[in-house]
């Protein structure tokens, strides 16, 4: 497995996103064990998660407590990076609100540290902005986390630019990842990628294949990502991850899976070269 950076923990260069496995449509907990197992079995040291990936109002960390089963009950569990969330909340209706307030990102990250059961989680990400909190009050409660010892790493995620640069200078240049949006159908995403490539942070693509409705489409979606796919004989998402990860080193997708096959495909992607002619295909999509 090719590796790379998280601030100073070296990961494999393309993550987990268990989100799949908690929310609607999630498989039962056999499979979704065997999907991160498999995942573990070949090479992967980062899985993505949250408090808030879960369907029921009251399972509120089903995601983080299958992760922490999971990884307990294999040999190879305690190698991993988790990064989870906080800030995002789901009511159990379907739909998603927000709190990011100090009070809630604190008490949210104690209850993320039960249910991982570890001393300090290893990257921890404020979800997503709160128009509700000035975005300084939100971060410097991650960063009194971070000098706490709750937290070894800490990220953001869904920032945008000046949010990136905020958010380093309130944690005293310990930023370590963004976790934005990226895919073929969404590239909005392009400066936050440039901007984290110039200052060495490490940037997470979420849904990089375009969500777990879309992602069986990309190839018939973007016509160009099918015919490199044929040129190479993979499949369509493998370009696209290996496509993502070519942009720059600092680029860790994490694909979301909720069968053993999909993971195990996405992650050939680290073997997959790509011409200098099919990146800039790909890039005019």
């Amino acid at each position: 497995m090719h590796t790379r950076r998280i601030g100073d923990v070296e990961v494999s260069a393309i993550g987990l996103g268990a989100m799949p496995m908690s929310i609607e449509g999630r498989p039962d907990e056999a499979r979704s064990l065997a999907t991160i197992h498999a995942a573990l079995d070949a090479g992967v040291t980062l899985i993505d998660t949250a408090d808030a990936y879960h369907r029921d109002a009251d399972e509120v960390g089903h995601n983080e407590t299958l992760i922490a089963k999971a990884l307990g009950s294999h040999d190879l569990g305690q190698d991993v990076l988790v990064a989870t969330k906080g800030g995002h909340l789901r009511p159990g209706d379907g739909s998603w609100t927000l709190d990011g307030s100090p009070r809630h990102l604190k008490e949210a990250c104690e209850d993320s540290l039960r249910r991982l059961g570890v001393e300090a989680i290893g990257l921890y990400q404020f979800h997503r902005p709160d128009p509700r909190v000035p975005y300084a009050e939100s971060v410097g409660a991650v960063r009194e986390l971070l000098d706490e010892g709750k937290i070894r790493m800490a990220g953001i995620s869904n920032a945008n630019p000046e949010q990136i640069k905020q958010a380093n200078d309130i944690l005293g240049g310990r930023l370590v990842s963004v976790q934005n949006q990226f895919s073929p159908a969404f590239r909005s995403s392009e400066p936050e990628l440039r901007l984290c490539d110039e200052l060495g942070i490490a940037f997470l693509p979420w849904s990089p294949l375009g969500g777990i409705s879309r992602a069986r489409e990309l190839g018939s979606a973007y016509a160009p990502f099918a015919r490199v796919a044929e040129a190479h004989g993979v499949s369509p998402q493998r370009v696209c991850l290996a496509w993502m990860l070519a942009k720059s080193p600092v680029v860790v997708p994490i694909p979301g899976a909720s069968r053993p096959e999909t993971i195990l495909d996405s992650l050939a992607a680290t073997d997959l070269v790509l011409t200098a002619e099919e990146l800039a295909e790909l890039d005019a999509v």
